[in-house]
């Protein structure tokens, strides 16, 4: 029998505090419980729940700062290929042609791409593929962006394509060297995402301090590293549909609100408002169905978002519950946060 290696320890339910709820005909059905932080445009704190400092794999909410280390190994990423970059797309035609663009400035096919083979997000782009008999493949899976910015970096500085993964590859130890500079933090942990990619663990407090600096971060700065974090921010900021998708909650902020927002899978969420303040949290249950209500709420708590913009945009993030086709409930900021 094989022993199973010793865990590293994250966040736990006794350090987490109740962040939203789920109701069902006036009945609270379910919790979502997890950790926050917000933090202005110095990165001093202005809340805090539960357990910011507690590690958390990013997951793509490292999309960015994977993104400025391409543009810092000399990679000219601009507009919606620079965004394409830190994406999570939905696998639409218009995504898939910026993907194939990049990699064509590599020189590359999308053969090149070591994510795995998925289907379109998008429902209609999804249908659209299965009526022309097409099938699962790496371009639609929703990191391809990133996959074939990094395969660019790789050709661009004469690294190998074939190990692009591997975690002491130099386009992974530049990824780091971004993540620690941004953050001011070592990661703790370094995994593998579901995408095949190094995923590293962070604290919330340095996850924030990081998105925070890319915020504030200016396209004319003279400084590269810098200057390309601003150049990225801008780009997200004018193509919300590149980052996401149309109607998709991160593109439906970014469009409505000017908020740089990027969800990471497990129920991780970081948003930075137009001032610099930024949230990070991280749902304990794994689940994002809350984290943008969440997210905004804080924004808007903090000073930062209108309020009454906020209210009117959050119709369109699907918080509704129904019971065949009536609403019955909805999926609500918890009580005990607005106690807080």
């Amino acid at each position: 029998m094989t022993t199973a290696p010793d865990l590293v320890e994250t966040f736990s339910s006794a350090s987490a505090v109740e962040l939203a709820i789920v109701t069902r005909s006036g009945f609270v059905e379910s919790r979502h419980s997890g950790s926050a932080i917000v933090i202005d445009q110095h990165a001093d704190v202005l809340r805090s729940l539960g357990d910011p400092s507690a590690p958390v794999f990013a997951r793509s909410t490292l999309k960015p700062f994977q993104a400025i280390a391409v543009m810092n190994a000399g990679v000219g990423l601009r507009g919606a290929a620079a965004v394409l970059a830190t994406a999570s797309h939905s696998g639409t035609q218009r995504h898939v042609s910026v993907v194939r663009s990049i990699l064509a400035q590599a020189g590359l096919t999308e053969v090149a791409l070591q994510c795995p083979a998925d289907w379109p997000t998008d429902s209609a782009a999804r249908d659209e593929l299965l009526r022309d008999n097409g099938t699962a493949s790496p371009i639609y899976m929703n990191c391809s962006g990133k996959h074939a910015a990094m395969l660019l970096a790789c050709v661009t500085n004469g690294w190998p394509i074939e190990t692009y993964l591997d975690n002491d590859h130099p386009m992974q130890v530049l990824v780091r060297d971004v993540v620690e500079r941004f953050t001011g933090e070592r990661p703790v942990h370094t995994g593998i995402d579901g995408c095949g990619a190094p995923v590293h663990a962070l604290s919330l407090s340095g996850l924030a301090r990081g998105i925070g600096r890319i915020r504030t971060s200016s396209p004319t700065s003279p400084f590269a590293i810098y200057r390309n974090a601003g150049i990225l921010c801008h780009a997200v900021l004018e193509n919300g549909w590149a980052l996401d998708g149309t109607g998709r909650a991160n593109t439906v902020v970014i469009d409505r609100l000017g908020v740089f927002a990027k969800l990471g899978a497990e129920g991780v969420m970081v948003m930075a408002a137009p001032d610099g303040t930024t949230v990070a949290l991280k749902m304990l249950d794994g689940s994002l169905r809350a984290a943008s209500l969440v997210g905004l709420t804080l924004l808007a708590d903090a000073g930062a978002l209108d309020r009454d913009a906020v209210d009117a945009l959050l119709p369109d993030l699907n918080l509704s519950v129904k019971g065949g086709d009536t609403v019955v409930g909805d999926i609500r900021v918890s009580p005990l946060l607005e106690r807080d």
